[in-house]
Formats: structure tokens, sequence, C-alpha cells
């Protein structure tokens, strides 16, 4: 009997490795780009596409209940982020800023559905791609708005003495143009992949404690299930908020690239 609950056991997942966030192709022949993952993106930008189509297909003056979430998610970004950070201009990157919400949300929330528990955003290579999509935008609008070499001049030459500049153009540069995009996508990648190991973890590891050898462990599956469902909610608070904060950061910096000055 002890034999049998050994090779049960072994046979759970335990503990949860970097390969599970490598999944094999869905297809066989079809290579790396057919994955879970490249199908729960694109099947978030095909959600997206027709929940703000199907919302706005017979607009009225007194919404119904989708139109009235679509227009609240895209009233909130213009208002709360694209108008309070980057100014009255900010309603015309207000498109792209509820979009970039919308896409992070969806797939932030793949984490927590039953059946598919896991967001594309624990992958590091979409919150990068992401992050180098707004990096090319602040650095365009600015570029638009004042040239390129006045663009990189208020950027980096700061209000200070000259004989400190050769030190502060340096960390300016650096600042600006190569720890954005990192911090940016490493904040979002790291907050997913995070919550995806947890939940896995207490997932998992309610599996081991049921099959344990010792009796008196099994009833402890519970307790482990328990804490992943109470950490679950916890989850669904990160996935949101960090949806918002990589708006408002992509926001942020639109708004220091069209700033007139330091």
């Amino acid at each position: 009997m002890s034999g049998e609950v050994s090779v049960r056991a072994a046979e759970v997942p335990f503990p949860p490795e970097v390969e599970d966030f490598y999944p094999p192709s869905l297809i066989d022949g079809a290579g790396p780009w057919l994955t879970k993952i490249t199908l729960l993106v694109g099947l978030s930008i095909v959600l997206i596409v027709f929940f703000f189509l199907f919302a706005y297909r017979k607009p009225k003056l007194v919404p119904g209940r989708m139109q009235w979430l679509a227009e609240a998610i895209y009233e909130f970004v213009r208002n709360r982020i694209a108008g309070d950070i980057i100014g009255p201009g900010g309603v015309r990157f207000a498109p792209y800023l509820a979009t970039l919400f919308c896409f992070v949300l969806l797939n932030n929330l793949f984490g927590i559905i039953p059946g598919i528990q896991f967001s594309p955003m624990a992958h590091l290579a979409f919150p990068a791609a992401l992050a180098v999509v707004s990096w090319v935008m602040f650095i365009y609008v600015g570029a638009r708005k004042f040239g390129l070499a006045g663009y990189l001049k208020k950027s980096l030459v700061l209000p200070a003495p000259l004989f400190i500049q050769p030190l502060l153009i340096p960390i300016e540069f650096i600042s600006t143009f190569l720890v954005r995009p990192f911090t940016l996508s490493v904040r979002l990648f790291a907050n997913m992949f995070a919550g995806h190991m947890v939940l896995l973890v207490c997932a998992l590891g309610g599996f081991v404690l049921l099959n344990a050898e010792l009796v008196f462990l099994r009833p402890t599956s519970l307790v482990s299930w328990a804490v992943g469902i109470a950490l679950t909610g916890l989850e669904l608070l990160v996935a949101v908020l960090q949806a918002y904060i990589f708006t408002l950061l992509t926001a942020s910096y639109v708004q220091g690239a069209l700033a007139e000055g330091h």
C-alpha cells in the first residue's frame, strides 16, 4: 500500500520548475510559436476587440450594462490616467493607454481563471515587448515636439554647473533611456511570476500532502488549498493594480517627454 502511495505522490509535479513557464507547442511540428502562452495572447486580443465592438454596436443615450462597462473603462483611463498625468493633451493618448490597460489586465486575469491559470505576463518576453512599445512611443513624441537633438538636450542636460555635466549626462541617459523599459517590464513580470508560483505551490502542495505516506498529514492538504483560494483573491487585486501601474507609468513617461523642461 505504501508503495502505491509513493507512486501516486511521485506523479505530482512538485515543486514547480521554471520549465513550467515554457509550455510545449500545441501542435507537433508547429514550432515554438504556437503554445498556450501565444494562444492566450491572441485570445485576449480577440476578446478585447469583440467586447468593445459588441458594446458599441448600438450605442444608446442610456447605456446598457456592456456599453456602461466599456465607457467606464475608457473614461477611467482617459480622465484618471491620461488626463491627470499628461494633462489636457493626454486625450490623444487615451486610446492607446486604454488598450494597454485592457490588454495587461485581461492577460493578468488569465492567471486566476480556472482551467487557464497562467498569465502570459508571467513570461518576461511579453512585458518586455509592451515596455519597448511604450519606450519607443515616449521617445517619439518627445523627438516630434522638440526635435531629436532638442529632446535629448532637454532630457539629459540638467540645470547644473558645467563641470558636473559629464557625470550627470550618463546618469540621466541610463535612467531615462535604459532603466525605464527594464523596470517597467520587470515590475509586471516579477509580480505575475511570483503570484503564479505561490498559487502553484499551494495547489500542488495540497495534492502532495493529500498523498503523503503519513496519514495525519493528509488533512493539512485542505489548509494548503484554503490558503491558495485566499491568495487568489489577493492575486485578483494584484492583477488589477499591476495593469494600472503599467499604464500609469507609461503615461508618466509620455508626460515627461512632452514637458518643457526639468
